[in-house]
């Protein structure tokens, strides 16, 4: 068997926004104003807990929304709508979640069983994991999906079938938040996903692999795949977020050690400054010429005028301060 290989396939700053199936010819990801956008080349039978168009249907597309942390969810519904209409996009035929994870951490997983081709993106965070059958504390309104799965197969599959994919696809999800040791901050219990997790499914109906997939468990070919790509794509995911608040971190850090050196500089020029001033006081107490006691005074009451060693210093940490100021913005 290959390697499973799973991509971040998106760089703004490269100019690479649009990745294309190698599994289901005509499935295209892209990324889009706010949002990605993953459009089937056909209508497809689909099964969701999409925020906006879930449940059992036929996709045309589907949107994964960013939002912001602090988003005001009373009705994503009506929000969701109106963005869609915004983008352009008909109504009939899309689902869309929603999303607090920045977009460049999305991941994509493919897989070709030679009985169906399986596409897999996930955006993954784990800011509100929980465990299920645990006791905690519930939430009045919705909050964007924390891991969102959309699943694409390419294939034919029976309606149990594609509820079956569905269970493998939240297995895998919960398998992968288990050995990466995310916890529930509740109750210090491993987690087994996030409080608003979603997921879409849709499949093409195609025959062209010759095959009807009646069940999708994880012995069968079917499911053992989607429980590889999806367990690989949350991790991949999760681990690119976790990658870059580490990245975060160490900025703000540096920002702060160089904040901290400019003002010790400066307090040490000061100190330096009253020293020089006393030693100069003892020289003219200790009888110094009256011409070179006052040039000594003067110097000490108007300050030397001379650079300093640590004014270079300084200058160089205030411009690298300034440049991870501007290069710590998400």
């Amino acid at each position: 068997m290959e390697e499973l290989k799973v991509n971040l396939p998106f760089n703004l700053a490269g100019g690479v926004k649009v990745y294309s199936s190698e599994v289901w010819q005509g499935l295209v990801l892209e990324w889009r104003e706010g949002h990605l956008l993953l459009e089937f080349p056909a209508e497809a039978d689909s099964i969701s807990s999409a925020v906006y168009g879930g449940g059992v249907g036929r996709l045309k597309r589907a949107v994964n929304q960013y939002v912001s942390r602090d988003y005001e969810c009373s009705n994503p519904v009506r929000d969701m709508e109106d963005k869609l209409q915004e983008w352009g996009y008909p109504l009939e035929g899309c689902a869309g979640l929603m999303t607090a994870v920045p977009l460049e951490h999305a991941a994509v997983a493919e897989e070709d069983t030679g009985s169906a081709g399986i596409f897999c993106c996930v955006t993954a965070a784990a800011g509100n994991a929980a465990r299920a059958g645990s006791q905690r504390s519930v939430l009045a309104a919705y909050r964007p999906g924390t891991i969102n799965i959309m699943l694409g197969i390419d294939g034919w599959l029976s309606p149990s079938a594609m509820v079956n994919a569905v269970m493998t696809a939240t297995e895998a999800k919960a398998a992968a938040l288990v050995d990466l040791g995310i916890v529930d901050a509740e109750n210090g219990l491993i987690a087994t996903g996030t409080t608003t997790d979603a997921i879409v499914l849709a499949v093409s109906g195609s025959r062209r692999y010759a095959a009807e997939h009646v069940y999708a468990g994880t012995a069968t070919d079917l499911g053992g795949a989607i429980g590889r790509l999806v367990y690989s794509a949350v991790t991949e995911s999760l681990r690119s977020v976790k990658s870059a608040e580490a990245v975060r971190r160490a900025e703000l850090a540096g920002l702060a050690q160089a904040k901290q050196l400019a003002s010790s500089a400066e307090t040490g020029q000061e100190a330096g400054g009253a020293k020089a001033g006393g030693a100069e006081a003892d020289k003219v107490a200790a009888g110094a010429a009256p011409a070179e006691a006052a040039t000594l005074a003067a110097k000490h009451s108007l300050g030397s005028t001379e650079p300093q060693p640590w004014q270079g210093a300084q200058s160089v940490l205030s411009e690298q301060s300034g440049q991870q100021q501007k290069g710590g913005g998400e």
